[in-house]
């Protein structure tokens, strides 16, 4: 029997990816994904199918990815499909439950105050098992199966006296750029002399001659990279806080402003907030970082404790 294990790339893929571990499910994992550098990477080995992007709002990408995930349940025994989000979860677990087949949909932790449109949709859809992971507000119908967040906690290193390596990642999106906050950071890791790394995704970066960008960078590089870093600097968004955790780095989020053209909205705050409660990043605003925030982060370290319990569902 296959489970299949679906999510768009980026953040929903990171945290799918994270959660996996902990999910109550013995059978072959089965994956459908985006081709990404960092999907490709992080999915290395694993049995995949590779569909097309899907935007939010674009229905005909996710017909269109329906179509792509349809012959999966011919081929093979679906014992469950589990998803994270985002439009492929409404273009595939509609599916299962056509087929028979359980169906759970966990809300994005980035959710913090309710569902997505994604989470709405699917809540129509008879059969579809909903849960989210933020208990403030799990209800009859949205369970609280448990974070991605659990099982973190932070220590301190010795004092940091100077950041000499660091990663700035700015996610993969294809849509939104973040260039406010690379005219207030680059000028100042410049001052620090520091080696960086820069993630930029489809920021521009033109008149940012210390900026040397990589829009996109396989998951195995950009996680080598954070571990050796002393500093992580990101915008806040889900999959890149997970992967500076999992490199044992306290990171520096910098929330998306939709005011700004930055994102679609502005739940970056609401992930950088519940993050900041969790005591596992430093949140500032783009115009608002200075040397002092560079330290606190740099002086401290995160472990996984190692006691995060299987998912409820």
């Amino acid at each position: 029997m296959t489970a299949l294990l679906v999510a768009n790339d980026g953040g929903h893929l990171m945290q799918l990816k994270t959660l996996a571990r902990r999910l109550p499910l013995h059978d072959t994992f089965h994956w459908v994904t985006v081709p990404t550098p960092q999907s490709l990477s992080l999915l290395e080995g694993e049995d995949v199918t590779w569909v097309k992007p899907g935007p939010t709002r674009d229905v005909r990408a996710a017909v269109h990815n329906a179509l792509l995930a349809s012959p999966l349940f011919k081929r093979r025994k679906v014992s469950a499909v589990v998803s994270t989000g985002s439009s492929l979860a409404v273009s595939v677990l509609p599916q299962a439950r056509l087929h028979g087949a359980p169906a759970y949909y966990i809300e994005s932790a980035t959710r913090t105050d309710g569902p997505s449109l994604s989470g709405r949709l699917l809540s129509r859809v008879p059969g579809v098992e909903l849960y989210t992971q933020n208990s403030s507000w799990a209800s009859r119908r949205w369970k609280y199966a448990g974070s991605v967040f659990d099982g973190w906690q932070v220590r301190p290193v010795e004092q940091a006296r100077k950041v000499s390596k660091v990663v700035v990642s700015l996610g993969t999106s294809r849509t939104y750029g973040f260039r406010r906050l690379l005219e207030h950071l680059a000028p100042m890791l410049q001052e620090a002399g520091a080696e960086v790394l820069w993630q930029t995704g489809t920021t521009d970066t033109s008149g940012l001659p210390v900026v040397d960008p990589r829009p996109a960078v396989p998951a195995a590089e950009l996680g080598a990279a954070m571990r050796e870093a002393d500093l992580v600097v990101a915008h806040a968004g889900t999959g890149v806080a997970l992967e500076a955790l999992q490199a044992g780095k306290l990171p520096i989020l910098v929330p998306r402003r939709a005011e700004f053209a930055e994102h679609i909205d502005d739940h970056q705050e609401q992930i950088a907030g519940m993050l900041r409660s969790r005591g596992l990043a430093v949140v500032r605003e783009a115009d608002a970082l200075g040397h002092d925030d560079f330290l606190a982060a740099a002086s401290s370290a995160v472990d996984l404790r190692g006691d995060a319990q299987p998912l409820a569902l």
